[in-house]
């Protein structure tokens, strides 16, 4: 991966920080002052950003960053990292996203460590040597105009439903929510007719796994894409076909190794652009709800500027 020299912008305005102190559920809270001290020994002020949800994150967000902010950090998982991407990609922004969350694939697959001490020292670092790393994001768009950045996975298919089941949930909190809507929408289970069209080809396919991305995992480490590169200005594809009930289970397990690509129901397929429909399904984007289909995804080369 290319090292770059950050230009003036870098040393200008503050280094706002986004943090979920819920992320993890809550395992990191305590590390936020150290983390906070450890950004302000590189020598820039740095503006903790107030959020108490989702969309107050994003617009906390995109204001520091119109505010002439010369970083912008994520202190989470997938989710958090997700919101500050909206702000800083296609920017000249640099970001640093520190691991805390339940789920951290953006800032591991990218190259930072899993520890959060260690990753905020790596970001520290990269601000005091005016030091930057471009890489791909995804950009999609949705039939209604809407626009939405990611940086790890889209997930369209089995595991998007699950999602969709688990937030419509009340009951019960916790983990147990979202065991229980898998064991629901497995019952339900059934390919589902997509229409893919790759760099502009078209197939159609039945499928009850989609995904596409730009970095390898989602959920925690699950190696859905296992050969996804973003530097390469490429998206993978994979698709799982035809599964019952059964046959999913078995493979599932397969995923955190990457090697359920190998079974004959998995196509793998890499494009620049990569068109989605169904009906019926909501994605969800770094585990975050995101578009329905159908959507246009498109991999955006060197999109956003990484601490590293």
């Amino acid at each position: 991966m290319l090292a770059v020299t950050a230009d003036d912008h870098l040393s200008a305005g503050p280094v706002a920080v986004l943090a979920n102190p819920t992320a993890g559920r809550g395992r990191h809270r305590g590390l936020l002052p150290r983390l906070l001290e450890r950004l302000a020994d590189a020598g820039r002020p740095v503006r903790l950003l107030e959020a108490h949800t989702p969309a107050e994150a994003e617009a906390a967000c995109d204001a520091a960053v119109a505010d002439g902010a010369s970083a912008l950090v994520a202190v989470g998982g997938d989710g958090t990292v997700h919101r500050a991407l909206q702000a800083v990609a296609g920017t000249a922004v640099p970001f640093g996203p520190v691991p805390a969350g339940t789920g951290n694939d953006f800032a591991v697959d990218t190259g930072f460590p899993a520890d959060p001490l260690a990753a905020v020292d790596v970001i520290a670092a990269a601000l005091r040597e005016g030091r930057t790393r471009p890489i791909d994001l995804a950009r999609m768009s949705g039939a209604d105009g809407d626009d939405r950045w990611y940086g790890a996975v889209v997930a369209a298919g089995f595991d998007a439903i699950v999602n969709e089941r688990a937030n419509r949930m009340r009951w019960p909190r916790g983990p147990r929510r979202y065991d229980l809507a898998i064991l629901v929408e497995l019952a339900r289970l059934r390919p589902r007719r997509y229409t893919l069209r790759l760099d502009g080809e078209a197939q159609e396919v039945d499928a009850v796994l989609v995904a596409v991305g730009n970095c390898p995992t989602y959920g925690g480490g699950m190696r859905i894409c296992p050969d996804a590169d973003p530097t390469d200005g490429l998206l993978d594809v994979v698709v799982g076909g035809r599964f019952d009930r059964r046959t999913l289970m078995r493979v599932k397990p397969r995923i955190y190794q990457g090697t359920h690509v190998n079974h004959p129901l998995v196509r793998s397929y890499r494009a620049r652009t990569v068109e989605v429909s169904a009906e019926g399904i909501t994605t969800y984007a770094d585990g975050e709800r995101a578009l329905d289909l159908p959507v246009r995804i498109t991999a955006v080369p060197q999109a956003v500027r990484l601490l590293r």
